[in-house]
């Protein structure tokens, strides 16, 4: 027995071993007398102790198991997988089991089953938080990865980000500049993986340390290599002894990390394109489209929920005369300073679009009275009617506002853009620098027609 390459071992009643071949040193990492006397449960690896003692009292009850495959914690703190064939002898009280280390097989296949299953990811998940989520539980098949995180990096503010972090004890990290001391930082950096474990006597670089938090006990992070750099770094680390992370892991994480980094930068794409899609690419503000779409919900929830809303409808002063003097490069900056004051002027829950050359509009949501639409439309006259500073040249310009009223002038998005049109094009006729509310048909809550506000 002794010179199988299977461990054969015999567990009493109690569930201790009494016997445990020589094979079992080169599989377990314990010398037989090491384990014989102790509990088998007690070498399992936790997460599959549950399931373990489940197989096991099936096995008593006379069920024998030819397949059953778990996993256990070696002397050197490695994990490995084994495929169990086990009975019970009602005899001897006592169960008989051949065990075979299949680690190298289930490494194979999860590693194929796992680029098989980030590609998925890719092309299912609606988002980027959702496609962390899948590889968050891709990663937890192939290793501990109970704490685990995604930091990305952007090269054009210099800034990483930990948009997907999951932790036992902490809570996501604020933005940082790549240059910070902290060890997600460092592995983009230098494009290399770093392995921190309490047996491998690597310390931190320097002053680099955890981002936040206390430390943990092993930490692995490996570089996502993408077409472009290093577009971030993938985490895993935890707070257990018993679970110690190799070689065999640094080299299992680096085998899927290049898959990872194509998937991320797949669905950064997607994204982009779809916002793209539907943003003005000067002013990054919504386009007429999905300016149009916003309306409509609002005015469904509006309706639904009897609340007031306003849209008003802003075109530039003499904007004209600035392209045709300063040049369009000028027109152009000015252009995204109007989009940034217009942003200043209203609240996160309104929005702000851009809808044609020096043409925007303005949905304000739920108001709480008509007045209060007033009271922005003169909020972005004054804030707009102040001088531009713009690559040394200065600018003065001011804005025709016109203003329509939900449900006071139409219950129709159209109808709505179009009283706002025109009330703005009699703010203009009229010198400028003002706004005006539609004198159009205004409609009762009911839909009769009544008098117009203002």
């Amino acid at each position: 027995m002794d010179l199988l390459l299977d461990a054969i071992c015999v567990v009493d009643a109690r569930g201790c071993f009494v016997f445990v071949s020589a094979a079992g040193e080169r599989i377990f990492g314990y010398t037989p007398e090491e384990m014989i006397g102790r509990p088998m449960i007690d070498f399992v690896f936790l997460d599959d102790r549950a399931r373990t003692l489940q197989a096991v009292d099936e096995i008593v009850g006379g069920q024998p198991q030819p397949h059953f495959e778990n996993r256990y914690v070696r002397k050197d703190g490695q994990i490995v997988h084994i495929m169990w064939s086990a009975r019970w002898s009602e005899a001897d009280q006592v169960r008989v089991a051949v065990a075979r280390d299949v680690t190298e097989r289930k490494r194979a296949d999860t590693m194929q089953a796992a680029l098989y299953a980030i590609s998925e990811a890719a092309h299912c998940a609606e988002d980027l938080i959702a496609l962390f989520q899948h590889i968050h539980q891709i990663i937890g098949e192939l290793l501990p990865a109970i704490n685990f995180f995604i930091a990305l990096y952007d090269k054009s503010k210099d800034e990483l980000t930990f948009p997907y972090y999951v932790d036992e004890y902490d809570q996501a990290p604020a933005p940082q500049k790549l240059d910070s001391a902290v060890l997600s930082a460092q592995v983009i950096r230098t494009g290399q993986v770093l392995l921190l474990t309490p047996d491998s006597g690597a310390s931190p670089p320097g002053q680099v340390h955890p981002a936040v938090g206390r430390d943990s006990l092993n930490w692995l992070g490996v570089p996502l290599n993408a077409k472009k750099g290093v577009i971030g770094a993938l985490v895993v680390k935890n707070y257990c002894a018993e679970a110690r992370y190799t070689q065999k892991d640094v080299e299992l994480l680096q085998f899927v990390s290049a898959q990872i980094a194509t998937a991320i930068e797949r669905k950064q794409m997607e994204i982009w394109l779809q916002h793209i899609a539907r943003h003005d690419p000067l002013t990054d503000l919504p386009n007429r489209e999905l300016f149009h779409d916003r309306l409509q919900t609002a005015l469904l929830w509006a309706k639904r929920n009897q609340k007031l809303l306003s849209l008003l409808y802003i075109d530039l002063d003499r904007f004209k005369q600035v392209n045709d003097t300063l040049g369009h490069p000028i027109g152009d900056l000015l252009l995204q300073e109007v989009a940034h004051r217009l942003k200043q002027c209203v609240r996160e829950s309104d929005t702000v679009g851009r809808v044609g050359g020096d043409e925007f509009l303005v949905l304000l949501h739920d108001i709480p009275l008509p007045e209060e639409a007033l009271v922005v439309a003169e909020k972005i006259r004054i804030a707009l009617g102040r001088r531009y500073d713009l690559a040394d040249q200065r600018v003065h310009i001011s804005p025709s506002i016109g203003v329509a009223l939900y449900p006071t002038h139409s219950d129709d998005y159209k109808q709505l853009i179009r009283y706002a049109d025109e009330a703005m094009y009699d703010a203009k006729k009229n010198g400028g620098n003002r706004f005006k509310v539609t004198s159009g048909p205004s409609i009762s809550k009911s839909g009769n027609e009544g008098e117009s506000l203002g």
